[in-house]
């Protein structure tokens, strides 16, 4: 990568609640705190996580002061966020205590070709999309929106109205984007900011040691500009940075998953296997696993709000939060050594 990717930056951290050791930072210039650790559903929920572990796994994560659980409506088609909802009732926690977000673009009906399709941003679309959301989530309202993807067909102003129109209906308390190029988004805020429409908050990237570039080089100028928040997903590269994958594909992993199959070719490269491998010892030094330092290496950067994690397993779950305790581990002298290792095959 060509930019400085150092921080000069400090976001406030709040104090953890007596109960927990968790972090909380503000979405971005918003007065909402998120959990430093949150908990996604994407692959998991429905595919390998059921009702059961999914209200075991939410309660657990809250007990340690988790407050922010991700969805979208495309995840297992829907059934993602009717699991999430499910879980939500039986847990009954007071609705100020959480936040909960989804995510808008593919739609559920993916049959047919041209206007048939739904990978759209359109107003007609956002409206439907978010009451469908709503209904499987039995929520009044989301506080999170994202629109998911870019969408090259629909006018920015469009959709930049409509998910502030939502907004005003009561039906979500902020929204943002997902994977959306630093200049799109600065036309949606600057869009919104002129015609006195909710603006964009946050956006939902990719980061990890592999994958870079867009959140420290390209989105650099829009923090000071907007006050973007960033909710990072995929910390562990998909699972590649769990370790499991350096001898192969295990037996049980996502990387066996039919549905998945487009993930194998990045869990098996060798050369960022190659670097798993160096990393577990430095990890070890630290008192953590390779998995506990790629998550707290993401989170130690100050522009992001939380950093979205997922599990299949209640013990991947307490282990990811484990991460918490490497934080003040990451000295310069670490991340120079980690940067060795993983920067050169990022991007």
């Amino acid at each position: 990568m060509s930019c400085n990717a150092g921080f000069s930056v400090t976001v406030p951290i709040s104090a953890p609640p007596p109960f927990s050791s968790m972090l909380y930072r503000r979405l971005g210039r918003t007065g909402l705190q998120l959990s430093l650790f949150s908990l996604g559903s994407w692959i998991t929920y429905h595919n390998q996580v059921d009702e059961k572990s999914a209200v075991e796994m939410m309660a657990a994560a809250f007990d340690a002061g988790v407050n922010f659980f991700d969805n979208a409506e495309v995840y297992a088609a829907g059934r993602s966020e009717t699991l999430m909802g499910r879980a939500l009732k039986r847990l009954a926690w007071p609705r100020l205590n959480y936040v909960v977000s989804s995510k808008f673009y593919w739609g559920l009906d993916r049959k047919g070709e041209g206007i048939n399709r739904k990978d759209t941003l359109n107003r007609k679309y956002l409206m439907q999309a978010i009451d469908g959301s709503l209904q499987r989530m039995g929520l009044e309202h989301l506080d999170l929106i994202y629109c998911h993807r870019p969408d090259p067909n629909t006018p920015i102003e469009e959709t930049a109205r409509a998910m502030s129109d939502i907004i005003d209906q009561g039906k979500a308390l902020y929204w943002g984007t997902s994977e959306w190029s630093a200049a799109d988004i600065r036309v949606a805020w600057d869009t919104a900011e002129r015609h006195g429409w909710h603006k964009p908050v946050v956006e939902q990237p990719q980061y990890n040691l592999f994958h870079r570039e867009r959140v420290e080089c390209e989105y650099a100028a829009l923090h000071e500009h907007t006050g973007l928040g960033l909710t990072t997903w995929s910390p562990l590269a998909s699972g590649l940075l769990t370790g499991k994958y350096t001898d192969g594909i295990p037996e049980g992993s996502r990387g066996t998953m039919k549905k998945w199959a487009f993930l194998r070719e990045g869990l098996t490269d060798r050369a960022k296997n190659a670097a798993v491998r160096k990393l577990q010892p430095i990890a070890a030094d630290l008192g953590g696993s390779v998995a506990q330092l790629a998550l707290a290496w993401a989170a130690r950067n100050p522009h992001i709000s939380t950093v979205i994690t997922g599990a299949s397993k209640l013990e991947q779950l307490q282990s990811n939060l484990g991460a918490l305790a490497l934080l003040d581990k990451l000295t310069p002298k670490v991340l120079k050594t980690i940067d060795a290792v993983t920067k050169p095959l990022s991007t």
